[in-house]
């Protein structure tokens, strides 16, 4: 079943925004290296265009993370389904992910990875949609707020599919 996906950020503005973030990341870690965890699976297409984009030396780890587990709702405790392979003590971490809705699992990620002595632990999203948030958790960096629309593209999917989209995306029925 198609849906219809009306265009909420179009490609060009996406990639303005990029551009923007990821001048203020090499100015803010001038002179470092900067560690980017990006968070799977649709954090991956964001994470790649930031990191071509950022000026000072990177170097990147993945994890899985979920606080769901079987059901639609917060278990309020996260499960790691992919684990970093790198230590991150005393690296300046930046956590990149695409979007934060409720904000549960974000918050116990970053609780989880401050308890590993980074030396600095920062959060990027490319999408805010501080409507739906029920965890005290802040972003450092942030694309853009977006309403409590359900959007896919440049990452984001609905049911595995859409996230090649270049643009952001509202789903329609």
């Amino acid at each position: 079943m198609d849906h219809q996906i009306d265009v909420m950020i179009t490609e060009e503005a996406v990639d303005a925004k990029i551009c923007e973030l990821a001048d203020q990341i090499s100015k803010d870690y001038a002179g470092k290296e900067l560690h980017l965890v990006i968070i799977l699976k649709g954090s991956v297409f964001f994470a790649c265009e930031l990191a071509k984009r950022i000026t000072i030396p990177v170097t990147m780890d993945f994890m899985s993370v979920s606080s769901y587990g079987d059901g639609m709702v917060s278990a309020g405790h996260i499960t790691v389904k992919k684990e970093l392979d790198e230590d991150i003590e005393g690296k300046d971490v930046l956590i990149v992910e695409d979007i934060v809705d409720s904000g549960n699992t974000l918050f116990h990620l970053k609780h989880l990875l401050e308890g590993r002595n980074p030396a600095s632990l920062k959060i990027i999203t490319l999408l805010d949609k501080p409507d739906r948030r029920v965890a005290d958790v802040n972003t450092d960096y942030c694309g853009f707020v977006i309403p409590d629309e359900f959007v896919v593209g440049y990452g984001l999917d609905y049911a595995q599919k859409y996230r090649n989209l270049p643009y952001i995306g509202v789903v329609k029925s």
